[in-house]
């Protein structure tokens, strides 16, 4: 079994680095600026008494006190629909394992982690987008694709 924990604030600098990991296949991620204000926002976020944004973590096995990977979900209330009466939303992002530690289950485990915190905060509806590497392990644990339309609008 993999030891799975919540992050805490001594790791925000090792979140905001799968950040990174995770955003360079589509982005420039060398502006530090992004990266304090993604390491402010952490702070802030998992500090909140009644949290919505929660980070499931497991920590390298060389005792390096680095994280070998990472799941990380916010929760957001709309209306209620006859599925999801709670009208609470989980959204994942940042599910990430360091490339020296794949393929051992890691991200799994926080997947599954974070699913259950979602299950114990009543959220009826969990979405995410996956990767065509991702995909196939968030259909075994339950993710299926959506037959609603997305579409997606950038204000910046």
């Amino acid at each position: 079994m993999i030891a799975t924990r919540s992050a805490g604030p001594g790791d925000i600098e090792e979140l905001v680095r799968f950040r990174a990991l995770l955003l360079s296949e589509w982005f420039d991620t060398s502006d530090p600026q992004w990266r304090a204000v993604t390491a402010e926002a952490l702070s802030r976020r998992l500090a909140e008494p009644s949290p919505t944004l929660h980070a499931v973590v497991v920590d390298a096995p060389d005792g390096s006190g680095r994280l070998a990977a990472c799941a990380v979900g916010t929760v957001s209330e709309r209306l209620p629909t006859p599925g999801n009466p709670s009208g609470l939303y989980g959204w994942v992002f940042n599910v990430v394992t360091d490339a020296e530690w794949r393929r051992r289950g890691y991200s799994r485990a926080c997947m599954v982690a974070l699913v259950e915190w979602f299950r114990d905060n009543r959220v009826g509806t969990v979405e995410l987008l996956a990767t065509d590497k991702g995909l196939g392990m968030y259909e075994q644990i339950g993710f299926k694709v959506s037959a609603e339309p997305a579409m997606r609008l950038s204000t910046a």
